[in-house]
């Protein structure tokens, strides 16, 4: 499975100054040194600033993934290249044409009229009609 373009801004971040928040309320201000898919950051050189407003230098913190509430990141990284759009051809969109959209959804989904595919038709022991020897109620012994 490849990963989202989150993960890959916050791979291009690596290097650069950056503010994560926790789930605890610490805000930690520094060099981010290392990311990884599942977003555990290794960061250096950090200010954190904790829930009472007390300030802390730190040399080095290893932060989970999981306990990350947000981060921020360098605003030059919107010109990272994985928010450009791939080029195409033609007029440059990318992705299906808004033409081929509305016909998604203009055919609808679930149970409707005009039904053609699959789950149609009944169960052919249930239709009477395909039975020889007319109506058989009760095929039981007898």
């Amino acid at each position: 499975m490849s990963i989202g373009v989150p993960i890959k801004v916050l791979h291009e971040a690596e290097g650069h100054t950056i503010t994560c928040e926790t789930n605890t309320g610490e805000v930690y201000r520094g060099k981010l040194i290392e990311a990884e898919d599942n977003m555990n950051c290794q960061m250096q050189n950090i200010t954190v600033t904790y829930r009472d407003g007390r300030e802390a230098p730190l040399e080095n913190v290893y932060i989970r993934g999981s306990k990350i509430r947000f981060l921020i990141l360098p605003d030059m990284l919107k010109n990272a290249p994985m928010f450009k759009r791939p080029g195409g051809k033609g007029s440059g969109t990318a992705g299906r044409g808004k033409s081929a959209i509305l016909r998604a959804q203009a055919r609808g989904r679930g149970r409707g009229q005009n039904q053609r595919g699959r789950g149609t038709g009944s169960a052919p022991w249930l239709n009477q009609q395909n039975q020889p020897g007319g109506s058989q109620a009760g095929r039981g012994r007898g």
